[in-house]
């Protein structure tokens, strides 16, 4: 389902859709499955289909942070590994190899729109301690001053398992927090949050998340499709609670939807963000408190 909705919209989502249209500061997120081929290689069309949207919105004066998913599924075939590897030593050594060549494709995209690509390389513990934390937000936004693109991942490559994200769509939601973006846009194989399995003929795109009572009853769901990154609907919806707890107005669709998505079309689902002071970055990070 990625054809515009036009059916009856709520005041709710037609104000968030504007927000995200109008958007100063955008934090936008892309999956390993929407970038690479089933057998681990770099879908450079798919790459050069990204950056041309992104390439737009700067044109039209919106600050673009892309956080990026794909190192480890671009490192496989280069290393001759015919699946995701499980232990975390090999997975490390596929994003070793497959980092720089993602960052190339991405470097050459760009400057094709006379853009310039700046990777960043992030763990845990830069957004949970407050000097790493201040030098990353520091740098991060001197980059977007000098006009260069961020392309965020997680530094896969000395993070343990204790210290991980585990996924790039947290680690979206907290650059977009960090950065104080105005709109977050996670992209994926699947076009929105659906109140059943989507392949079910009987199931409906949910349009909005006004807060946690609109997920009740809906079946979330597992990792994603194609088994080549670590996320799932899971992930995507835990990164939406924390990216509008922190303000943020945040969409999930595919990557086919990312233009219409970020022009503010009726695509995908919408998470409302929540009123009120931005909690820190630690507290959006802890998970919420049971029930009593």
């Amino acid at each position: 389902m990625d054809s515009v909705r036009t059916e009856h919209i709520d005041e709710l989502e037609v104000a968030g859709r504007k927000a995200v249209a109008n958007a100063r500061r955008v934090v936008v997120k892309v999956g390993s499955s929407s970038l690479t081929t089933p057998e681990g290689r770099i879908d450079s069309s798919r790459i050069r289909d990204l950056v041309e949207v992104l390439a737009a919105r700067r044109a039209l004066g919106q600050e673009v942070i892309l956080v990026s998913s794909g190192a480890v599924a671009a490192g496989m075939t280069p290393l001759g590994l015919t699946r995701r590897p499980r232990d975390l030593a090999s997975q490390q050594a596929a994003a070793s190899v497959g980092q720089g060549l993602l960052l190339a494709s991405y470097t050459a995209e760009l400057a094709g729109h006379g853009l310039t690509a700046a990777q960043v390389l992030l763990t845990v513990e830069d957004m949970m301690r407050r000097v790493q934390h201040r030098n990353a937000q520091r740098t991060l936004r001197r980059l977007l001053d000098i006009g260069a693109v961020p392309i965020v991942n997680e530094n896969d490559t000395v993070a343990t398992h204790e210290i991980r994200f585990g996924d790039n769509d947290r680690l979206a939601a907290l650059v977009a927090h960090l950065l104080r973006a105005d709109a977050l846009v996670l992209l994926s194989d699947v076009d929105a949050l659906y109140d059943g399995n989507p392949s079910d003929p009987s199931t409906s795109v949910v349009d909005l998340v006004r807060g946690p009572g609109d997920l009740d009853g809906i079946d979330i769901g597992g990792a994603g499709k194609r088994g080549v990154g670590t996320g799932g609907m899971v992930t995507k919806v835990e990164s939406a609670r924390i990216a509008t707890e922190a303000g943020v107005q945040t969409v999930l669709t595919s990557a086919a939807n990312a233009r219409a998505a970020l022009a503010g079309e009726r695509v995908g689902t919408l998470f409302a963000p929540a009123e009120g002071r931005r909690p820190s970055t630690r507290q959006l990070w802890l998970p919420p408190p049971p029930p009593p």
